[in-house]
């Protein structure tokens, strides 16, 4: 094989030039409140969350209608056992989908879609995800960040009414930003769209395309060289997937989500005309974060729906199951992962509908509660799963199809397992969403103290910004000594007589909030410019931001519920048993500050990598294969067939009408 050409390699960018790639792409203004980014300043807003918002009549109407319609259709016409043995969506279930207006559930009745609100959405993939996990990811591909949003949000009237009614119709669609050298380091992006006249030649090799393998239409980000006329820059472009010079190469196989759609897709000199363009050249990740601030609600909706899942599996087993004369749940070791399970889906649903009903309101910026939303969902949902293997125990590592061959009830809960893994990978990892949200928590300091730590500003800038940082500290500083965290009495609402007392836990949030803020600016103090560097702390800090918020939703959500009347009672127990958990969790994380290892584990990496521990390695085979640690993505012809297929349509003509709302 010949080796790539230099040129042909992802640009080589330095820390600095990958970091003002990523700045410059992030939404600097705050042109609304944010709950999440008051509470991680110290700043209680009860006000932007409470009372619970709640969704307009129609709004409501409009959803249950398509939710009953789509349980139905999950209860009769998905076989997720099938899916999982064959790896595949049967083209029936995708038919049936686009008959119901599944793939257009977001798009605007105006253009042929459902219309549904991001609440009824978000409830609508919690829902078909427990059917099947990898039709909730094809249908949260196709929408959340597919071609649809970006569309919605920054698509010319022109591009909506040619591509929108295709998607509302069935046709599906998919988004391709990763490469095999190119994770979280956009800055590196190494496929291009070269200016040709007044179309661009796409050319590269994109990896992990989600629905790429049966995509009809793509959303590529891509670089344009700069030249006359072209600013250039990474850009947004729609892309027919039937476009000569493109081919997908492989079909991806993971540990979950077996029937998903997700490939390699190479581009060969692939002609896109002008009008293909999302927005301006050099928009590309602007475009793409700004999909992502609602996108990534989709992945919450299915954790929650998969708490759901497993709490009903827990309680119906451990009433079942007997040990030592009485049922499993009734001794304590189980009981305890029972209570961890409710409480923590409670929180789950709480953190998603309201995060979902502020996305519809659009009083609030909610770009950190939707990537807490995220982080929290993909991080409790794994633990409640792994705690309902435990508890089912053999039989919770035995397969559905195992279960089912001996005689007993077919769950799949370590399939739940797997699939619920790769959430906390897909649209931003653990670790790059602690980053992204901390890198928001702190947006106030570093626009009043930025140039005071930035090592490239001239003493006359340092000057200036030590001058505005001391005037906005002498401020804000005093104001995290106190608050009505202090006072008792404080948010007596939420200690209705006869009920569970939630007051209690809400002073408890406004003054962790408060230490919060202290202890991230006790940081930014002590560290400075190497604060960037301190990612297990900035970690720890933003954990302790996500556990408040998911308390604060939690007790919001109950007092809804008893408003309301429904369920509040069991409600207000769940959301105090949420609370005292999660703040025991909040107590040992801000223990963890400043008592940890980070600094000897960074000396035992750079001896681990210096080789100095290989001896370690010693005594095992590595049962790896051969080939590159990274695949060659250099551009030019595929050698390769495509293994591109198209999902058949009951209509030829493809024009049928959804049946319902907006049909």
């Amino acid at each position: 094989m010949t080796a790539p050409l230099e040129k042909d390699r992802p640009p080589k960018v330095s820390e600095g030039e990958a970091r003002r790639v990523a700045e410059e792409a992030r939404e600097r203004e705050w042109r609304r409140p944010s709950f999440a980014k008051e509470l991680f300043l110290g700043r209680f807003r009860l006000d932007l969350i409470h009372p619970h918002p709640t969704p307009a009549v129609e709004d409501t109407r409009r959803g249950e209608e398509f939710l009953t319609r789509l349980r139905a259709f999950c209860e009769t016409r998905i076989d997720g056992a099938l899916i999982e043995r064959e790896a595949r969506i049967p083209d029936e279930v995708i038919e049936g989908l686009r008959g119901l207006g599944a793939f257009g559930m977001k798009i605007d009745i105006s253009y042929g879609g459902l219309g549904l609100t991001q609440l009824y959405y978000n409830r609508a993939l919690a829902l078909v995800g427990t059917a099947s996990p990898a039709i909730g990811a094809l249908l949260s591909a196709h929408q959340s960040i597919g071609v649809p949003q970006p569309l919605k949000l920054f698509g010319t009237e022109e591009q909506k009414k040619a591509f929108l009614p295709r998607l509302a119709r069935g046709e599906i669609s998919a988004f391709l930003l990763t490469e095999p050298d190119v994770g979280s380091d956009p800055a590196r992006l190494a496929t291009t769209a070269v200016p040709d006249g007044d179309d661009y030649l796409l050319d590269g090799v994109k990896l992990w395309t989600t629905n790429g393998v049966i995509a009809d239409l793509l959303v590529v980000m891509a670089r344009v060289p700069r030249s006359e006329g072209h600013p250039g820059g990474i850009t947004a472009f729609v892309v027919e997937a039937a476009s000569e010079g493109i081919t997908v190469e492989h079909r991806n196989a993971f540990m979950g989500l077996r029937g998903l759609e997700n490939g390699v897709t190479r581009f060969h000199r692939v002609r896109l005309p002008a009008g293909r363009r999302i927005g301006p050249e050099g928009a590309g990740l602007k475009i793409a974060l700004t999909t992502l601030n609602t996108g990534r609600l989709s992945l919450p909706a299915m954790c929650a729906g998969a708490g759901k899942w497993c709490l009903k599996i827990a309680r119906e087993w451990s009433a079942a199951r007997e040990q030592w004369g009485r049922p499993v749940a009734r001794h304590e070791a189980v009981g305890t992962k029972i209570s961890f399970i409710a409480a923590t889906t409670f929180a789950l649903e709480a953190v998603l509908d309201l995060c979902s009903q502020m996305a519809d309101e659009d009083r609030n910026d909610i770009r950190i509660e939707a990537a807490i939303a995220k982080l929290y969902g993909s991080e409790m949902a794994w633990r409640i799963a792994d705690e309902l293997v435990q508890i089912r125990g053999g039989r919770g590592y035995e397969t559905a199809d195992s279960l089912a061959a001996r005689g007993e009830r077919a769950v799949p809960a370590e399939q739940i397992l797997r699939d619920l893994r790769i959430n906390r990978i897909f649209e931003g990892s653990t670790e790059i969403m602690h980053l992204l949200i901390a890198r928001e928590a702190v947006d106030a300091h570093l626009t009043v103290a930025g140039d005071l730590i930035d090592p490239d500003k001239s003493l006359g800038d340092k000057a200036r910004a030590g001058a505005a940082a001391t005037a906005y500290y002498a401020r804000w500083f005093p104001k995290l000594v106190t608050g009505p965290g202090r006072v008792p009495g404080a948010y007596g609402e939420f200690h209705p007589a006869g009920y569970a007392d939630l007051a209690a836990h809400l002073r408890y949030v406004e003054r962790s909030s408060r230490k919060l803020a202290r202890s991230t600016f006790y940081a930014m103090s002590r560290w400075q410019g190497r604060m960037e560097t301190k990612q297990a702390f900035l970690g720890r800090i933003v954990d302790i931001g996500a556990e408040l918020f998911a308390m604060s939703a939690a007790c919001v959500r109950a007092e809804l519920l008893r408003n309301t009347g429904r369920h509040g009672r069991e409600a207000y127990r769940l959301a105090d048993v949420f609370c005292r958990q999660a703040a025991l969790r909040v107590e040992e994380l801000f223990g963890r500050l400043w008592s940890n290892t980070d600094d000897i584990d960074g000396r035992l990496v750079d001896g681990v990598l210096a080789g100095g521990y290989t001896w370690l390695e010693e005594g095992i085979v590595d049962p790896s294969g051969d080939g590159p640690w990274i695949a060659d993505a250099a551009p030019g012809p595929s050698g390769h067939a495509t293994v591109h297929r198209t999902v058949p349509r009951a209509d030829p003509a493809g024009d049928p009408e959804p049946d319902g709302p907006g049909g």
